[in-house]
């Protein structure tokens, strides 16, 4: 009936040929043209212009556009990577690409790296990981004591930074996570091989356990 190239005639910005994204990441043209009718949707949930606002993915991740998380900032200050404060389309589609069942592990693994690497100095430092944890408790209403909480920082530390400089760099990330893989285990969307017009919900609170959030350690 060709209603859907009539669409994609009012162009939103940042709007990307669907063939194009589907040679750059795990999708296929018929999964980014609806990955396009998702954008759509979640782009004009709070202002209609076709960007996704910080609001708007908070609305789409927790249904709440009021509550600040650590997480969620995190996740969509690295899905905009313009870094113009709103998520265009192929930013979208790159982004959600790293989740695919089918994305090269390497980028899962780089991906959660830059998700702790919070002042973005190319290391993970002792109080970034804290940071992080704590705000991954939260959002998966766990409730666990300052001491827990530092116990698990300091077995992360213990084991993973390796070379004992006080921080993780990118390469002890990558060892640590090839022990410990249930550390990334929320980077992967399994319903990404079958998308649908839900937002694919990658909350902590569905995908994270108690193990995966003492790293592994609860053996000790």
């Amino acid at each position: 009936m060709g209603c859907g190239s009539s669409k994609r005639t009012k162009r939103v910005p940042g709007y990307e040929d669907p063939n194009v994204l589907a040679a750059e990441t795990p999708f296929t043209v018929s999964e980014v043209e609806a990955l396009y009718e998702l954008f759509m949707k979640l782009s004009n949930s709070i202002v209609a212009d076709g960007l996704i606002h910080k609001e708007e993915f908070q609305l789409a991740l927790f249904r709440n556009k009021n509550q600040r998380n650590l997480f969620a900032d995190r996740v969509f200050d690295l899905f905009d990577i313009k870094r113009n404060g709103v998520i265009e389309f192929g930013e979208f589609v790159r982004s959600l690409g790293v989740f695919h069942p089918n994305a090269p592990v390497a980028d899962k693994i780089a991906f959660a790296f830059r998700l702790y690497d919070l002042r973005q100095t190319g290391f993970i430092e002792r109080d970034e990981l804290k940071e992080m944890v704590s705000a991954l408790l939260h959002e998966s209403d766990l409730v666990l004591s300052e001491d827990v909480v530092e116990t698990i920082v300091d077995k992360t530390f213990s084991e993973a930074d390796t070379q004992g400089d006080g921080r993780i760099d990118p390469e002890e990330w990558k060892t640590f996570v090839s022990k410990y893989p249930s550390l990334i285990k929320n980077m992967t969307l399994p319903y990404l091989k079958d998308i649908s017009l839900a937002f694919p919900s990658f909350v902590v609170r569905t995908e994270v356990e108690d193990s995966d959030l003492s790293v592994g350690f609860d053996g000790d």
